[in-house]
């Protein structure tokens, strides 16, 4: 067959087939695509707006065009966006410096996005054990944890749907519920090749599960007690999103290592792992590196957030708004049949369903409203934490009336 003869079977072999994506078909989307923000609302490509219920799942931590982050992020545009980590950089130093002193630790490695901050954590982990001469060093882990969807990160997660089709998985993981300090305890007992503790300090994929303060506390003491790395993911819970820095301040305790990112850069890719003395010397030159982590927009963005947070009260305002939200879904939905719990803490919240409400993501936007719902039963609400009373009021009277015809379409079993 001559070539133009080859091409034309080629493309009537493509029609049949249908149009070419463009895009890996990894997401189950909604049919919207959004066009600008402004505070906490978003319109699409239609003109629609919506209230922003989701944040960009707990990232937009200043909302949308801020008017201060806005001109230094296009003033840092202008100077210089990436240069490389074979040089200083000095805004690593400074964000550095501030998330130090807002942690009481002591070092901080950059990344781009919570997966590479954990899959740092999780080598500085391994690294640890090594050093200390353990050839196979093991890390607990936890039922229903979301630490990411690299192989590694895979494996340390909870959750087989998202671990199916990709196994082998990575070794060196031993699972434990979540606030058993028993199940704990039995496991150091059992395994002496222990060398950390990784867990979020409330698991945000898993359904917003928080760790009980009490808990925290007694992992904390079991740590030091064996000689463990206290690890803990607050890449979603972190950056002021319960009302305190980070979610574990609550509880009193200072971890050995604290992957970050999500709010930090309010919208701009950013990761960080934060390690305290007993970590902080773990990896040295060559042990890990990234080519995109701690670039200078993004280290302005961290730098910026942080800043503006402070000057604005943003903390504050996450755990008086988040408290006046919970209560105001508790008083529209708690005790209905089929809302099994409202739960979280600050702008980081959880309305756990008796079946499966997948339906109430699309129903939402429908009705001017965006969230998720996680862990096939969970609606998941981390709006940006510069949400004020009022929008959390229309949040709560677009979505409780949706719940409760959800609730009564299904009152007889899963819909």
């Amino acid at each position: 067959m001559n070539a133009p003869a080859e091409r034309a079977v080629a493309a009537a072999a493509a029609a049949s087939a249908g149009p070419m994506p463009h895009v890996m078909n990894t997401y189950g989307r909604l049919p919207l695509a959004l066009s600008h923000g402004r505070g906490c609302w978003v319109w699409d490509t239609q003109g629609k707006r919506y209230l922003d219920g989701l944040g960009g799942i707990a990232v937009n931590t200043l909302g949308h065009a801020h008017p201060k982050l806005v001109p230094a992020l296009q003033d840092q545009v202008a100077k210089l966006m990436h240069s490389s980590n074979y040089y200083e950089v000095p805004l690593q130093e400074q964000l550095a410096s501030k998330l130090c002193e807002l942690s009481g630790l002591n070092s901080v490695f950059f990344c781009s996005t919570g997966l590479e901050a954990n899959e740092c954590a999780l080598k500085i982990a391994r690294k640890y054990g090594h050093d200390k001469g353990i050839e196979r060093p093991e890390i607990i882990v936890y039922e229903k944890a979301f630490h990411g969807r690299s192989i590694a990160t895979l494996s340390a997660t909870g959750n087989a749907k998202v671990q199916k089709g990709f196994e082998p998985l990575v070794e060196g993981f031993v699972r434990v519920p979540l606030n058993d300090i028993a199940a704990l305890r039995e496991t150091a007992r059992r395994r002496p090749n222990v060398v950390a503790v990784f867990l979020e300090t409330i698991q945000g994929e898993g359904g917003i599960n928080p760790s009980r303060w009490d808990y925290l506390r007694e992992l904390r003491a079991l740590c030091d007690e064996m000689g463990w790395l206290l690890m803990l993911d607050e890449v979603q819970c972190g950056i002021g999103r319960t009302g305190k820095w980070f979610a574990h301040q609550w509880a009193g305790v200072v971890p050995d290592v604290m992957p970050l990112a999500k709010g930090l850069g309010s919208g701009v890719p950013i990761g960080a792992v934060v390690t305290g003395p007993r970590a902080m010397n773990v990896l040295g030159p060559g042990n890990h590196g990234t080519t995109f982590g701690g670039n200078p927009l993004a280290m302005r963005a961290g730098v910026e957030t942080l800043r503006i947070m402070e000057e604005d009260g943003v903390m504050a305002n996450a755990a008086d708004v988040g408290a006046h939200l919970k209560a105001a879904l508790e008083r529209e939905l708690g005790g209905l049949p089929g809302v099994t719990e409202i739960r979280g803490a600050g702008l980081m919240l959880g309305i756990e369903l008796a079946r499966p409400c997948g339906v109430i993501l699309s129903r939402a936007a429908e009705a001017g409203l965006m969230l998720s719902v996680t862990a096939d039963s969970v609606i998941r609400l981390v709006p940006p934490l510069i949400i004020t009373r009022d929008e959390a009021d229309q949040i709560v009277a677009i979505l409780a009336p949706i719940v409760r015809q959800f609730l009564q379409e299904t009152a007889g079993g899963t819909p």
